[in-house]
């Protein structure tokens, strides 16, 4: 019997000794550091999962190619690595978009290696080929950096190291490669590929703008900083710790930028962007620092931030400089602008304008934004926000779908030493698992803990639910929290505000218990109460388990509309 499940488990024995595309692609992988790849097999890209096959490289099939793409995403921000994506060609590869939008929006590195048709029906033609699509790589352009065709095998090489290099230089994101069917089967006179290499781009700042900027900062009496997403992806938190000191600046994180500031810190607005309060203050700064934000739709308070000093703005990526207030644009990594602004800025005196107190603004914004929620019945909600970040190691990384705890967690949660990661960027449903699936993947190739949480509604649940087979057939350590309250609870609450009335937002739903169970994954239905004792228990335990709470949460009433 072990014989038999021997000969079963191995990897088939390749057809002929002689190399093909596909193995070019996995060398080149390979070489340039991959360990892990994420996708669904699919009749084009054969060459490529037969190549895998005679690799060192880890497979990890999900059961929806959105949700490769996600799990994908969250190896990458995870770990820093580069996320490694594997696409069939036309229906495959177009269910893959909407994850792309999400790496794309939030700056995160993806090789995409789709299979294409074989050459002879690219074109204007239509040959009426399984899958076929006019031009394929246009689908992906508005979710990928750039996008390259490969019609001769002695490319790939190259082309796959560029790709790498673009995806991980700053603006970081995925870039999408496809290759036809018989480039990948084909044989190869190719040599086996040794090495590659990939190095980012260098993203400096101009020295004219760091000294025009230094110049505004230190003539500044209230100065104020805002920490996007991009201050985390270009590594820059010491530098924006050291420049916030030295200034005794108040410093606000975006949700994407949670926990590039220390959330107790006597400096820190935490990431309560969606407050009044908080947007008073940077309104009220002299100098408003933006680094690696756009200062967006939810950044601004829903634009409602109007800013009356001067603003200073760092990002990587062009088109976000200026997008929507007038200021100093640097274009530059995050990482090293605040390292030219920290190496140039001498400590500021705090008592440079009278009557003005950094430290007492924060202590007293913070207590309003208190006060505020205080006085919306909204105790439930904050025990439940509180309870779970309680149970969760302090080291854990989290990752949060487009639902109502999710939106909680943007201002409220702090990150401690584990990572926040959350769909914020593009804002499509069914991230949070497969995210989850992907940064737990990262982190055993790492070596490190690999047990992560997931939260979801129930609604977003049942875009990734099928997942549960995947954490499953791995023995993946994500621990699943959905929140079930009977529909897209956001989108009830939005309705209900604005007309009076929900439509179309309840849901017929399973027993998320019982399914899960029959996936051969453990499951508990617990009240919003006992949500702490079940995660500790759940995070503490092997594999993949599934915590379900039936309970309707609201959100704190908006601010922005008042003004």
């Amino acid at each position: 019997m072990d014989s038999i499940d021997s000969a079963a488990a191995a990897p088939p024995e390749p057809v002929t000794d002689q190399r093909n595309g596909g193995d070019l692609v996995i060398e080149t992988l390979t070489a340039l550091g991959a360990t892990t790849v994420f996708g669904i097999p699919g009749q084009h890209a054969l060459g490529l999962f037969d190549a895998l096959s005679r690799s060192e490289l880890r497979f990890v099939s999900s059961r929806v190619e959105n949700n490769s793409a996600f799990a994908a995403d969250g190896f990458s921000r995870a770990t820093g690595d580069v996320g490694v994506l594997f696409l069939s060609t036309g229906p495959g590869a177009l269910t893959a978009l909407a994850g792309l939008q999400e790496a794309y929006a939030t700056g995160v590195p993806m090789v995409v290696v789709a299979s294409q048709i074989p050459l002879e029906g690219l074109g204007a033609r239509r040959k009426g080929m399984l899958h076929q699509l006019d031009d394929q790589k246009a689908s992906a352009a508005n979710v990928t950096k750039s996008q390259r065709l490969i019609q001769q095998a002695s490319g790939i090489p190259s082309a796959i190291q560029d790709a790498w290099t673009e995806a991980v230089s700053s603006p970081q994101g995925p870039v999408w490669i496809e290759v036809p069917q018989n480039v990948l089967l084909d044989p190869v006179m190719v040599p086996r590929v040794e090495d590659a290499l990939a190095e980012p781009f260098d993203n400096p700042p101009r020295v004219e703008l760091v000294r025009e900027a230094v110049a505004w900062l230190k003539d500044s009496k209230r100065p104020a900083i805002v920490a996007g997403g991009g201050t985390r992806r270009g590594g820059a938190e010491a530098s924006l710790l050291s420049i916030a000191e030295k200034l005794g600046a108040p410093v606000i994180c975006s949700p994407g930028g949670n926990g590039a500031f220390p959330w107790t810190h006597e400096l820190s607005l935490q990431s309560w962007v969606e407050d009044r309060h908080t947007t008073e203050v940077l309104e009220d700064a002299d100098v408003l620092l933006v680094v690696g934000s756009s200062l967006g739709e939810v950044t601004s308070n829903y634009f409602t931030l109007e800013p009356r000093g001067r603003i200073i703005q760092i990002d990587a990526e062009p088109r976000v400089l200026e997008s929507n207030r007038p200021g100093l644009g640097i274009r530059a990594d995050a990482g090293q602008g605040l390292a030219a602004l920290a190496a140039a800025i001498e400590p500021l005196d705090r008592d440079r304008q009278p009557g003005y107190d950094a430290v007492a603004l924060v202590a007293e914004t913070l207590a309003k934004v208190r006060a505020r929620l205080d006085a919306q019945e909204l105790d439930k909600e904050r025990a439940f926000m509180r309870d779970i970040r309680e149970a969760v190691p302090a080291d854990m990384q989290t990752f949060w779908d487009m639902t109502i705890a999710a939106y909680w967690a943007w201002s409220c949660w702090d990150s401690r030493e584990g990572q926040f990661h959350s769909a914020q960027g593009a804002g499509g449903l069914g991230f949070g698992y497969p995210g989850a699936i992907g940064g737990s993947i990262g982190l055993q190739s790492h070596g490190q803990p690999a047990r992560v949480l997931a939260v979801s509604g129930d609604g977003s649940a049942m875009y990734s639910i099928a997942e549960l087979a995947t954490a499953r057939q791995h023995d993946i350590p994500v621990t699943w929290l959905i929140v079930d309250d009977g529909g897209y609870g956001i989108l009830r609450e939005y309705m209900e505000d604005a007309f009076g009335k929900a439509t179309a937002t309840e849901l017929a739903r399973p027993d998320f218990v019982a399914l899960a169970e029959s996936f051969g994954v453990p499951a508990r239905l617990v009240g919003p109460e006992g949500v702490g004792d079940a995660l500790r228990e759940s995070l503490a335990a092997d594999g993949p388990n599934v915590v379900v709470v039936r309970t309707l949460l609201r959100m704190f009433a908006p601010t922005h509309l008042d003004q």
